[in-house]
């Protein structure tokens, strides 16, 4: 049986519409066949040709994504064969890019002498800015990949076994820890004993701490010292449970404000204690020089902070 009821032929028109000019003699002939078959097999159970008709046309679907699918057109914005790597790309320059853009508006606003009402909001702007821009132009180059063939292709890797991560070995990781723990202790041990274990006196031999005394006064060095062992107890949650995006994301927000906090007490000179450099009798240059690499050390410590947890937990 040949049918041509509007309902079809609207249905035809719509996504023959979608088509190029050139394509559209050819799909309209099989698409016309195709569902005039179709009819034919719902009127040998009995069914009413009307319902036949509507029967086969819901089958057939939406005539905009049928013609997607004859033109070769995605109608996603990233699709299967782009989307794993767009994601793993997005992640990798979020996850890098963002901490060290916001660290440094942060240091220069705090070097210009901002409050730190200021200092955090500019921070936050600049993250949250930086963020935006990342994902638009990367979903943007991604979406114009999708969508023309060639480079799509191009871009679409095949996947090897010879692609699989190689397991990081536990006794490996337990050395790490290890090592972070007794680095952590060391840390906090010198620190702790900076203001009564020194190698300057003062006129009545009292020792003069390596640090600076305001940051007892104000109660940060403990803060800073809380942060710093909250991240080494989020390693070992990493090492004796299952390292998962909650887990890496927590870490990072425990690991990052200690850096950021010794970055911007570098900048501010409030690292060392004046008095401990006068009595040392070290260049002018010396404490330049000493809170140029706490900066450095900082910003490292974010990038690597950040970026390892992540990975971690993206190949579970």
């Amino acid at each position: 049986m040949t049918i041509a009821s509007s309902l079809t032929d609207r249905y035809v028109e719509a996504a023959l519409s979608r088509l190029p000019a050139r394509q559209r003699p050819d799909i309209e002939k099989e698409l016309r066949a195709s569902i005039a078959d179709a009819v034919d097999d719902h009127l040998e159970t009995g069914a009413d040709p009307a319902q036949a008709e509507r029967a086969v046309l819901a089958e057939l679907g939406d005539p905009v994504r049928l013609a997607a699918g004859y033109a070769d057109r995605p109608l996603q914005l990233i699709g299967p064969a782009l989307f794993l790597d767009y994601t793993r790309l997005l992640t990798a320059l979020l996850a890098t890019i963002v901490p060290v853009v916001a660290a440094t508006v942060g240091l220069v606003r705090g070097l210009n002498g901002g409050t730190p009402l200021t200092v955090l909001g500019d921070t936050f702007g600049a993250a949250l800015t930086t963020g935006v821009h990342i994902a638009f132009w990367t979903t943007l180059v991604f979406a114009i990949l999708e969508r023309t063939p060639a480079l799509r292709r191009a871009a679409a890797r095949r996947w090897t076994p010879a692609a699989l991560p190689e397991p990081p070995s536990r006794r490996a990781r337990y050395g790490e820890l290890v090592t972070e723990t007794v680095l952590t202790v060391l840390f906090t041990t010198l620190i702790l004993l900076s203001p009564v274990v020194s190698p300057e006196t003062d006129a009545n031999g009292h020792p003069v701490g390596v640090l600076s005394p305001w940051l007892w006064e104000t109660g940060l060095v403990h803060l800073f010292i809380a942060l710093v062992i909250a991240s080494l107890g989020f390693s070992f949650a990493g090492y004796y449970l299952k390292w998962s995006v909650p887990v890496a994301v927590v870490r990072s927000l425990v690991g990052v404000p200690a850096a950021v906090m010794l970055i911007w007490l570098a900048a501010t000179h409030r690292v060392l204690n004046p008095a401990f450099v006068a009595a040392a009798g070290w260049p002018s240059s010396v404490p330049g020089w000493i809170h140029t690499g706490l900066i450095v050390i900082s910003v490292g410590t974010i990038i690597h902070t950040v970026v390892e947890g992540l990975t971690r937990a993206l190949r579970r």
